[in-house]
């Protein structure tokens, strides 16, 4: 071996083994780094002929560990998608107040109950009825603040998937810019170490936002993909993006770096937007409408005591809510007997009108009376009132008022065979003495048939989105009021249309009260919502998703358009304390000023049976209110529960995977400080020998 060949061996050592310092000494210095991965020097030996010459250092790499790397990821796109959950649901649970609190939400409908049973013994005192208009419109307004903060954190959650999705779309460049230097930095046999540490700190970012999968690309760099594949940064960025209209559900998109701007739907299973993605597609709007629900249903049981009482003295005008519905509709379908009584001031009854839906017969002052229609309900009753009050509809609404300022009106149902229709009475369907006003249609019971006439015009449209479990968007579906009779059953059919309609997701039906509901066919639950609906009832009426119901959006804010009634409440003496007394002798006061048998059905209503519909996640039920109320708060603490719980285990499976994979990856000072001087007397080892050379060289020279 020549001595030329020797200082090379000696000299690639001492290169060998300053490069390894050099690693050593930077893995020392980041110690205390955050996201550094110790580098280590892979190096092979030289050989010429078969005869080793020397060392290389082959790279400098990171002493990555790829399926720690990986657990990591999921880890912290578990975490990411526990912490939205829990932090929103944690918020939402504190709107209800502490459920084992005397002063939570639930616990303000209870002080309605009890402030009516107080006036039960005293029935005129004006002190009682104030404190029963307050407590109930405390009530009333806690539900109408939860609502609008539940809405708010819809929105909220809006906010944060855009900026979340603009941060995604950030990282990616980055990513995908990087790969670039780490490239370069490969083929040219320089360090890149730095810049892969950079990406790999991006990429660890982006997890938490996203679930991706990570693989390495031949030349350097990685390839970041979604969970089901889709390229999101190779050989260039792809862009996402958060689709949001109106109230509709929201969806992801992707555009791929090479896919010519061709959009496609992106998958995303964990991460924060995921979670968001549940927040705001699924999680607050069913908490929401099942909030609406109860209150809609405790309002309901309320305005059926109401309804089937009176003030006293009676009230002159009566004016019912907006059912949403025409003349002919509205008057269809009811059944059982009603009556109608005007009252002098006195109390005494002057005029009484039987009315007999079954028979289609109205009796006045006990004698036979004018039949009627649905179609000419109103002309007939003016005509049985005989001048002592008229009764008008318009917009939707029926009026009854006195000719008499000094008279009222008192309606009663039958005690035996009373009038019924979508299971209210009759002054109850139309709300004509409702102590709780709502300026919506919940509970959205329209008690139309599927014969009935739907009231919408041919070429109206409706646009529904339906959307995964996961929140991915299938297809939005554009569905046109047909042309034909003009029927609700021509209606329910072209919404159930396989082509042109949802009939491959699901199916819309008419339930007993008139009710619109939808079913899911599929065996993975589709969500339905209403992107746009143009269609109008009439003239200036309702659309179909108001009036029905249809979709989250429109469900989840009714719990805050209710209000104690105006008049009810400016003069707590109109509450309707009494009831109407058919059985007294002509002449004879029908009223009395200290019947409290109104006020006692009043605080009793939280007792009564109500029919709860499916609301959010609760199936549909038959309880009391108090009952409802029971169940529906614990159940929205159990969901904080829960959701907390999954945090803490998300986040202490994303901390025990990162230990070991920091146990993996991080720099250990005890294996540098040996390495170092592994290093170092290779260092020392190569010099001598160069030195040994050189001493070899001047002894030749000398001979010479």
């Amino acid at each position: 071996m020549s001595l030329n060949t020797i200082l090379n061996i000696a000299t690639s050592g001492m290169m060998a083994a300053q490069t390894g310092l050099r690693v050593t000494s930077d893995n020392v210095a980041n110690i205390n780094t955050p996201g550094y991965v110790r580098k280590t020097i892979a190096q092979s030996n030289l050989v010429s002929n078969g005869m080793g010459v020397g060392v290389n250092v082959d790279a400098i790499k990171r002493a990555t560990d790829k399926f720690m790397a990986a657990a990591s990821l999921n880890g912290a796109s578990g975490a990411g998608k526990a912490n939205a959950i829990a932090t929103a649901m944690d918020n939402a649970q504190k709107l209800f107040g502490d459920p084992s609190a005397a002063s939570n939400y639930f616990s303000t409908l209870d002080d309605v109950y009890t402030a009516f049973s107080a006036a039960v013994a005293e029935p005129s005192s004006t002190l009682l009825r104030s404190t029963a208009t307050t407590q109930l419109d405390n009530f009333l307004s806690e539900s109408k603040r939860i609502t609008a903060s539940l809405s708010g954190q819809i929105t909220d959650t809006d906010n944060r998937l855009g900026a979340d999705v603009d941060r995604v779309n950030d990282l990616l460049k980055q990513i995908d810019s990087l790969n670039v230097d780490i490239t370069r930095a490969k083929m040219a046999g320089a360090d890149g170490t730095g810049s892969e540490n950079i990406q790999s700190g991006l990429i660890d970012e982006l997890s938490t936002y996203m679930d991706v999968q990570v693989s390495d690309r031949a030349n350097g760099g990685v390839i970041v993909r979604s969970a089901e594949g889709v390229s999101l940064a190779d050989n260039g960025p792809a862009t996402v993006t958060y689709n949001q209209s109106g109230p509709a559900n929201g969806y992801l998109t992707v555009t791929t770096a090479n896919s010519g701007g061709q959009t496609l739907p992106l998958y995303v299973a964990n991460g924060e937007i995921q979670g968001l993605l549940e927040l705001r597609n699924k999680e607050l709007p069913n908490l929401s409408d099942q909030l609406g629900e109860f209150v809609s249903r405790a309002a309901e049981e309320l305005n059926r005591a109401s309804n089937a009482s009176s003030s006293v003295p009676a009230p002159a005008t009566m004016t019912g809510k907006n059912t949403g519905l025409d003349p002919a509709t509205a008057f269809k379908n009811f059944t059982g007997k009603t009556t109608i009584a005007v009252t002098n001031a006195a109390g005494a009854i002057v005029q009484r009108v039987d009315v007999d839906f079954t028979a289609g017969t109205m009796t006045v002052n006990g004698a036979a009376g004018p039949a009627f229609t649905n179609a000419n309900f109103t002309t007939q009753l003016n005509t049985a009132l005989g001048g002592t009050a008229t009764a008008s509809f318009a917009n939707g609404s029926l009026s009854l008022n006195t000719t008499l300022s000094t008279n009222g009106i008192a309606i009663a149902d039958d005690a035996t065979t009373p009038s019924t229709k979508a299971g209210k009475g009759f002054s109850q369907f139309f709300g004509l003495n409702d102590v709780v006003r709502n300026s919506g249609y919940s509970p959205y019971e329209t008690g139309m048939v599927a014969s009935d006439q739907s009231g919408f015009a041919p070429g109206q449209t409706i646009t529904l989105r339906m959307t995964d479990t996961d929140g991915s968007r299938i297809r939005d579906v554009q569905v046109t009021i047909p042309t034909g009779t003009g029927t609700m059953q021509e209606t329910i059919d072209a919404l159930n249309s396989r082509n042109n309609g949802i009939g491959l997701y699901g199916a819309f039906a008419l339930g007993a009260k008139g009710e619109l509901s939808f079913t899911s066919n599929t065996a993975s639950p589709v969500s339905l919502s209403v992107v746009e609906d143009t269609t109008q009832r009439g003239v200036s009426g309702p659309s179909l998703s108001q009036l029905f119901g249809v979709g989250l959006s429109e469900r989840s804010t009714r719990g805050g358009l209710y209000k104690v009634d105006p008049a009810m409440k400016s003069d707590p003496s109109r509450l309707p304390f009494a009831k109407l007394n058919l059985t007294v002798a002509a002449g004879a006061p029908a009223l009395a000023v200290g019947d409290g048998r109104g006020a006692l059905a009043l605080a009793k209503a939280g007792d009564s049976l109500a029919s709860f519909a499916q609301a959010g996640d609760a199936a549909g039920s038959k309880k009391s209110v108090l009952t409802y109320a029971a169940d529906f708060s614990g159940s929205i603490a159990r969901k904080s529960a829960a959701a907390i719980s999954r945090k803490e285990a998300a986040e202490s499976v994303q901390t025990e995977v990162n230990a070991q994979r920091q146990s993996q990856e991080g720099v250990n000072l005890d294996e540098e400080l040996v390495n170092l001087t592994t290093f170092q007397q290779a260092f020392n080892a190569s010099a001598r020998l160069i030195q040994a050379t050189k001493d070899m060289y001047d002894v030749l020279v000398g001979i010479v």
